[in-house]
């Protein structure tokens, strides 16, 4: 059976499940090059339908992700939050400012957030009916379509491709279809709804608040704030606990009604007006992590069981997830690679397929290979690329060598090769490389990119020296495949890599086996060969502000704007000028 499965929220998404297996995932921003971008992912159908080479009459059933969304026939660039939506949809706009004057005038009365959602459901029932036309008008899909709730879209995708059996599958993230967080059993094949979390008592949305609050874009740079908190102090730790708490049993809650603006409001009117952003961005980390480990213990003693599938926006916090880790009662963890809304797409088809008759849901469950599920090109799409692009490539029968003598002898490498991946991260295939040993690489190639970033460059390491470098790693082996979690270094790892260490003495680590990404492997090999070191450093192949790169067009004109030194796209290599590369390499030496 063939499922077309698609979220249409941010970031917008396709994605095609074939006899039980993904074939093909992209999100639509990689394609049209608007960041976050939501509304119908039609570049993205067509993408996946092209990568299967299947004719859309062969889908059998499309899934979408999510009943209560606003219908965008057209991608759109999203605006963030608290931001004028000048691109965006007007009747979310009233949603949201619905919301934040429900908030301080009826609290936390379920009878008026029951109100706020049927209203939500009656703005956005027409999507039910537009989004079915329009995939038989665009494309001439006449699968039956069918929607599916948000939350157990990302508790399929975390369980169907966690290879667990049996498992407690959670999802936390800022909210959806009324849920900002849910709680499920899976065995054989089967997701048991047991708890969920209302929306209006959000964790992920609090930690977004925070991070507007520190002058980031909410649901777009919390990761900054991840990376900030470990150069503060949790000094105002005690004042966002009055605002949200654990309750047993097994509950998230606002202590204070909030939502959106009314929600900046309430928490800048008990922090001091100087506060130090550094110590807001640890007091968050820091009541995240309570809150999050007390929600999940309880659930792990009460189920009894000791395998957990996450997914969710909270789960892209790598530094949470570590923590769950190392929990007692847990003894196995699997997050997601597109934990975001992105891996919505691939939920909704495996919770769609799970239920269809005469299929065995059982037979879902894997280890997920991989995440390169998206387009590739080949040597002669490339080499026409280099050509448009007025460089000179050279074409190189050992490609991984070569990349390793560069990166050996201090150059930055942009990596382009097969399929791109899935998902937020960069994993080899779309990435930038460098070697570990710069401890000031965080300031001067974030300078380049025009990035402000506060969480160190992650290290590509060879899994058969896993266990040198980092501390702990027994049990969370998938997720360090997909750089979804951090890890303590040990003392070698602090000596030899300090680009890649955080001030808190951790690291989030691409662990590299041959099977999962053979590519990436031969370079690692090929450069511990010249170094004796077994990592790199691996950053997104993009700029600031931009979509990770996906075509060899997209990779040749941010390997031009970052003033990189060299582009390895497939097998050919491509140069800055000298002067470029003679540039970089000064302002290198200044900075150090």
């Amino acid at each position: 059976m063939i499922v077309l499965g698609l979220t249409d929220s941010k970031p917008s998404t396709a994605a095609l499940i074939i006899d039980g297996r993904i074939a093909a995932a992209i999100s639509e921003e990689r394609l049209c090059r608007m960041k976050m971008a939501y509304g119908m992912p039609l570049q993205a159908i067509d993408a996946v339908l092209e990568i299967a080479n299947i004719p859309a009459k062969a889908i059998d059933r499309v899934a979408v992700a999510q009943h209560a969304l606003v219908f965008e026939p057209e991608p759109k660039p999203w605006d963030g939050w608290f931001h004028e939506p000048a691109n965006g949809s007007r009747k979310k706009a009233f949603t949201q400012q619905v919301g934040s004057m429900l908030a301080p005038v009826f609290g936390n009365l379920p009878i008026a957030w029951q109100a706020y959602h049927e209203l939500k459901h009656a703005l956005t029932r027409d999507r039910r009916t537009r989004l079915p036309a329009a995939l038989k008008e665009r494309f001439d899909i006449q699968a039956p379509v069918t929607f599916i709730d948000h939350h157990l879209c990302h508790a399929a995708s975390a369980y169907y491709t966690s290879s667990f059996d049996r498992a407690l599958v959670v999802t936390l993230d800022g909210g959806g279809d009324g849920r900002s967080g849910s709680i499920y059993e899976g065995e054989g094949g089967r997701l048991r709804s047991i708890a969920s979390v209302d929306s209006f008592h959000s964790l992920g949305n609090f930690y977004s608040y925070i991070t507007a609050l520190c002058g980031f874009k909410a649901e777009n740079h919390e990761g900054k704030v991840t990376g900030l908190a470990a150069l503060g102090k949790p000094v105002y730790a005690d004042i966002l606990r009055q605002f949200i708490r654990y309750e047993d049993p097994g509950q998230i809650r606002y202590t204070v009604p909030m939502y959106h603006q009314s929600a900046l409001r309430e928490i800048a009117a008990k922090l001091p007006p100087d506060f130090d952003r550094a110590d807001l961005a640890s007091s968050v980390q820091l009541v995240l992590e309570e809150i999050g480990v007390a929600f999940i213990r309880y659930w792990l003693r009460k189920t009894g069981l000791r395998q957990i599938a996450v997914a969710g926006g909270v789960f892209s916090n790598v530094k949470f997830n570590q923590r769950i880790h190392e929990l007692s009662e847990c003894q196995g963890i699997f997050v997601h690679p597109a934990m975001d809304d992105s891996g919505l797409a691939v939920g909704a088809a495996y919770a769609d397929l799970a239920d269809q008759p005469g299929q065995n849901p059982a037979a879902l469950v894997h280890r997920l290979p991989n995440v390169y599920l998206g387009p590739a090109y080949s040597d002669a799409d490339i080499e026409q690329a280099i050509q448009r692009a007025g460089y000179t490539g050279t074409h190189e029968a050992s490609i991984h060598d070569k990349i390793a003598a560069l990166l050996a002898d201090g150059h930055v490498v942009a990596r382009f090769t097969g399929r791109m991946e899935y998902g937020p991260r960069a994993l080899g295939h779309r990435s930038i490389l460098y070697q570990t040993t710069d401890a000031s690489i965080n300031d001067w190639l974030n300078e380049n990119l025009n990035r402000t970033e506060f969480m160190p460059f992650a290290p590509a390491t060879l899994v058969e020296y896993a266990d040198e470098f980092f501390t702990g790693i027994a049990h969370a082996e998938d997720p360090a495949r997909f750089m979804t979690i951090t890890f303590d270094c040990t003392e070698r790892m602090r000596q030899t890599s300090p680009g890649v260490v955080h001030v808190d003495g951790t690291a989030r680590p691409q662990l590299i086996d041959r099977e999962t990404a053979p590519d990436f492997y031969a370079i690692l090999q090929a450069y511990h060969r010249l170094t004796g070191i077994p990592s790199l450093i691996n950053t997104s192949f993009n700029m600031h502000g931009e979509p990770i790169v996906c075509t060899p067009d997209d990779a040749l004109r941010s390997f031009r704007q970052g003033k990189l030194d060299y582009l390895a796209i497939g097998s050919w290599l491509v140069a800055n000028p000298m002067e470029v590369r003679h540039a970089r390499a000064a302002a290198v030496k200044r900075k150090g």
